[in-house]
């Protein structure tokens, strides 16, 4: 239990300590219009003095109307990134479920830039192979940003 938590506490410090210079946003960037339609909007909610952390989707066909949309809640986890990653395979696993959608969007960058370059985050390594495992069922699978 005492090495399993010492291991907990390293990758908590490793996630935290550098964001790699991948995911830092430049601001030349340009604006695109973004179609949201037949998309899967996730996001994560954290705070360092809450109990809970949590998260949310919220699926719209192809006409931007809301077919479906789920919220819960989790014990405290480490970061927010880490509360970002949560959403997204419960995200997948839900649209498996209910709906064609194979397209994914989040305001967290550095969530696409796991998907993008998963050995570059080690200490998230647990959690990109569930995401890559439920990928293989979504052939055209695809994850945007939006702001």
């Amino acid at each position: 239990l005492v090495r399993y938590i010492e291991s907990e506490c390293q990758a908590w410090f490793n996630a935290n300590e550098m964001i790699p210079t991948a995911v830092q946003a430049s601001n030349s960037e340009e604006n695109q219009v973004l179609s949201l339609g037949n998309i899967c909007l996730l996001d994560g909610s954290w705070t360092t003095s809450d109990r809970f952390s949590g998260c949310g989707w919220v699926w719209m066909d192809s006409g931007e109307n809301i077919q479906l949309m789920r919220t819960r809640n989790f014990s405290r986890c480490e970061s927010a990134l880490h509360s970002e990653v949560e959403a997204l395979p419960w995200a997948m696993e839900n649209m498996l479920q209910h709906s064609p959608c194979k397209s994914f969007g989040t305001d967290c960058r550095e969530l696409i830039a796991m998907i993008k370059k998963p050995k570059e985050w080690p200490s998230f390594a647990t959690e990109l192979e569930k995401i890559e495992t439920l990928q293989i069922c979504f052939p055209d699978f695809k994850i945007i940003h939006v702001p």
